[in-house]
């Protein structure tokens, strides 16, 4: 929301400056909305680490906002210019395979980012690189500002021209990367596409670089470059086959060196349709310090889904100051005969969610709140029996132990990211799909502990996604 079209009131909402803007930017309020639409989409078919992940959006105040993990880290353009030497090969090759992944996912729902750039990629802590700044959202607001949508020297010609017949597609997202690896090798922004029609002076990485890369690698990246769309690889999947073809055993041999080394913040991140940030957290960091490589590579290794561990997971991420208390008035209970039932003390108000792994290990089910039993707030220092009322659960085996634990959040939560389905009474866990969405997951609290749901309502003060937890087990064994 450029300042030269709209302002906030004292109570917050956003009015336009002008009529004659009116048009403009209600187009950019609904296209923001729309990318919003997109990325949520985006995570319920694949949970990709290297596109930002949003929890929730809304509109309110005359404008729109998303709900966000904050994310720390540095982008890309900082880190490669705090960088002692240029990057290695193989850095260069992972950075490029995460994005391609990424755009893989944004392209089959036929998206462009189209502002693909150093500054719109974030260096995580973990070495992971999060492609940032969907902007096609600003696109009609900023028609008066093109610069801003076009980042010289990364943006291709088709993206300069107004005329219909000049088609964008994944090649324009390809030149943009390809852009993004040139900066990376050279430090210098590449001659803008718009001057290399009429005269084109930019050095092929094949020349600049030569004997520093290995000739292949060079040379594909010159080629994603060419000015002519037609004559870049046509998708992304082509971009990686090509990419994974010029591997030679020199460069799949080379070692990156040290990681970051930094703070990861836990926290919500609001977004303006303004641009403007706020971040919901009271944890201040210095200034990073990067002289050496990010390691990029280490997320070619998938996660293993371990259930109990995962517990454990949720469990190690609780808040420390929120005691959450379980007793059990047995030890164990036998089949078929003894009643399940355990008591639940929590010190801070809440919302009570239990996740149960079965005694054979294979089995994850939201155990409560269910179908019969969806009154789930706790009060503060209030203690809670559960099974209650006409909800009651009599031990059925197999022998073996039940792990289970007590989440009391501030906040409700969803876990619509981990493809929780409510069946007839409790809702259960597709264990094969829940395995593909914990090996991509890469947010900053454990995929399982669910998302807490902040409403407009409940933004008058920061949307926590801190609980407390508690680990227990049920014992089931034979008469």
């Amino acid at each position: 929301m450029p300042s030269s079209l709209a302002f906030r009131d004292h109570d917050g909402t956003v009015s336009i400056r002008s009529d004659k803007d009116k048009a403009t930017f209600e187009a950019g309020l609904r296209s923001f909305i729309n990318e919003a639409r997109i990325l949520a989409k985006l995570q319920e078919h694949a949970d990709h680490p290297s596109l930002v992940k949003v929890f929730r959006f809304w509109e309110s105040h005359g404008t729109a906002y998303m709900a966000m993990p904050f994310y720390e880290g540095r982008t890309l353009k900082e880190t490669l210019l705090a960088m002692d030497t240029a990057p290695s090969e193989e850095w260069l090759r992972a950075l490029l395979y995460q994005l391609i992944d990424a755009l893989t996912i944004l392209h089959k729902e036929n998206c462009l980012h189209r502002d693909i750039a150093p500054d719109n990629i974030l260096i995580l802590k973990d070495g992971r690189a999060l492609l940032l700044d969907f902007g096609a959202a600003r696109k009609v607001i900023r028609n008066k500002e093109l610069t801003v949508i076009l980042k010289h020297g990364y943006a291709p010609i088709e993206q300069y021209a107004s005329e219909s017949s000049t088609e964008q597609g994944p090649w324009t997202d390809i030149y943009a990367l390809a852009a993004v690896i040139y900066f990376a090798i050279t430090k210098e922004i590449p001659q803008s596409s718009a001057k290399r029609i009429r005269k084109d002076s930019l050095i092929p990485l094949n020349r600049r670089a030569k004997n520093q890369y290995s000739e292949k690698f060079l040379q594909l990246i010159d080629k994603a470059l060419a000015i002519e769309p037609s004559d870049r690889p046509q998708t992304v999947h082509e971009f990686r086959s090509l990419l994974k073809a010029t591997e030679s055993n020199e460069h799949s041999q080379q070692k990156t060196s040290n990681k970051l080394s930094r703070k990861t913040l836990v926290g919500i991140t609001l977004i303006v349709i303004s641009s403007a940030i706020y971040y919901l957290s009271d944890k201040q960091t210095s200034p990073l310090s990067i002289t050496t490589q990010p390691d990029l590579t280490k997320h070619t290794t998938l996660k293993e889904l371990n259930l109990v561990s995962a517990l454990e997971e949720i469990f190690d991420y609780r808040d420390r100051n929120h005691a959450v208390a379980v007793s059990v008035e047995k030890a164990q209970f036998k089949i078929n005969k003894d009643q399940l039932n355990f008591k639940i003390h929590s010190s801070k108000p809440g919302y009570i969610y239990i996740l149960a792994v079965d005694s054979s290990d294979s089995e994850l089910s939201l155990f409560f709140p269910n179908e019969v039993d969806n009154k789930n707030y706790i009060a503060a220092n209030e203690q809670i029996e559960l099974p209650r009322g006409k909800w009651k659960l009599t031990s059925r085996g197999p022998a073996g132990t039940n792990h289970l634990i007590v989440i009391v959040s501030k906040h409700p939560r969803d876990f619509i990211s981990t493809g929780l389905q409510q069946d007839d009474f409790f809702g259960h866990f597709p264990i094969e799909q829940l395995k593909v969405r914990y090996q991509n997951y890469s947010g900053s609290l454990p995929l399982l502990a669910g998302n807490a749901i902040c409403t407009a309502a409940t933004l008058s003060e920061p949307c926590s996604e801190s609980y407390g937890a508690a680990l227990f087990t049920l014992k089931e064994v034979n008469e």
